[in-house]
């Protein structure tokens, strides 16, 4: 539930453990995450925060952020999700910011798209994170992950 707020999704993923691989138990995620219905995405993306900005960012930077995301609160009902885990600490204001007026002008069912696939990739970097540094793991050719 910590990488994903679907019950559904986590008892899917849950319920085939252990895995032989890292590999293994992303592609379970991912599937899972595939086959969520309307509900389990409004429940997963109803468990998001909106994402932060990095120590040391200018006061002025948070206060448009705040801005920008209550303009899509308002629009789209839920918080603004966007995978930064292969930008650097220093891109993320301008990820944030320009991903989130971009997509403002999105349709709600465009946006629910892209929210869908945004929320997918930031559940693998959390699992990721998950079994290769809090679970101790140093690389993806584990036997089994008991996740």
């Amino acid at each position: 539930m910590a990488c994903c707020g679907s019950r559904r999704w986590a008892r899917r993923v849950a319920a085939h453990r252990p895995y032989p691989t890292v590999e293994a138990l992303l592609a379970a995620a991912d599937e899972a995450a595939y086959d969520m219905s309307g509900a389990d995405l409004d429940e997963a993306l109803g468990d998001e925060t909106p994402p932060g900005l990095p120590p040391g960012t200018p006061w002025s930077a948070h206060t448009a952020l705040r801005h920008a995301h209550e303009a899509y609160l308002a629009r789209f009902g839920h918080a603004f999700v966007v995978c930064l885990d292969t930008d650097r600490p220093e891109e993320h204001l301008d990820r944030v910011l320009g991903g989130i007026r971009s997509r403002l002008d999105n349709e709600p069912e465009e946006e629910r798209v892209a929210s869908a696939e945004e929320l997918r990739r930031v559940t693998r970097a959390r699992l990721i994170h998950l079994v290769t540094e809090k679970g101790g793991l140093t690389g993806y050719s584990r036997p089994s992950v008991a996740v």
